[in-house]
């Protein structure tokens, strides 16, 4: 089955992605804030969507869950626990596993507070690769913006994902992955893989193509919100003999505003 598993990009909006997950047949679908987005990949894919998986509440995630649940009665719908929302759904937390569909393995629940307090992301483990859709709190050579969490609750979340295995695919929500790009240059200029990742996203862009999934090793070697150990970064940012916190603290308040 491993074989016919695909994951595709349906964007929406400005730069969102919507992530489907199908085996030919049926399908999942992570964060549908537009609806008819995903209906219409359905179709063109002549595809059963099965469930949802929400990983916070913010529009761009979950605007379209009414429409397609109006549509689709029968769709499971997976979300965080200590977040409201006003569809029916299966409420997770860490160290929940969900078997969202019996074609899938069993997806781990990962509590990640910081940009939001009840953020979760998904993780699946398959025969040859690995998972995570982390809605908001990863991006490419980024992270997201605290807008319930604090710095502490969201660089802490950082180091769980960190700490995921290197070959771990990274699928995010957003297209942000030049302009974080841009940024992390100026905080870390000498960084080579820095600079080589800016020429491949350059190269996929230039081709209308998305600058992800990414990997952990990437994110590793690129993403200063990971790098908060590097001395060009901590030289660069006034925070040299800080912690690692203060690091992430001072590189979130610089990205706020770049």
């Amino acid at each position: 089955m491993l074989q016919q598993l695909q994951i595709i990009p349906i964007p929406a909006f400005k730069d969102n992605y919507l992530w489907l997950i199908h085996n030919g047949e049926q399908a999942v679908v992570v964060d549908p804030g537009d609806a008819q987005a995903v209906l219409d990949t359905l179709s063109a894919l002549n595809l059963r969507l099965e469930a949802i998986l929400i990983t916070h509440h913010h529009q761009d995630h979950i605007g379209g869950v009414n429409k397609l649940l109006a549509t689709l009665p029968n769709v499971q719908v997976f979300a965080p626990q200590l977040e409201h929302y006003d569809f029916p759904h299966t409420k997770l937390i860490e160290p929940d596993e969900v078997q969202c569909t019996s074609w899938l393995p069993k997806a781990q629940v990962i509590d990640l507070p910081g940009h939001t307090l009840g953020h979760i992301a998904y993780y699946l483990e398959l025969e040859a690769e690995k998972w995570l859709f982390c809605g908001d709190t990863l991006f490419g050579a980024g992270c997201g913006r605290l807008f319930e969490g604090s710095p502490s609750q969201m660089y802490h979340s950082l180091q769980k994902l960190a700490a995921l295995a290197d070959d771990t695919l990274v699928f995010c929500t957003h297209e942000y992955t030049l302009h974080n790009i841009q940024f992390a240059l100026t905080v870390e200029p000498n960084n080579q893989a820095l600079h080589q990742r800016q020429l491949d996203t350059l190269a996929l862009r230039e081709k209308q193509l998305p600058s992800l999934p990414s990997t952990i090793a990437l994110e590793l070697a690129t993403n200063p919100f990971l790098r908060c150990y590097s001395a060009e970064i901590q030289n660069l940012t006034g925070t040299k003999n800080k912690t690692e916190l203060d690091v992430f603290t001072k590189i979130r308040e610089l990205r706020n505003h770049y």
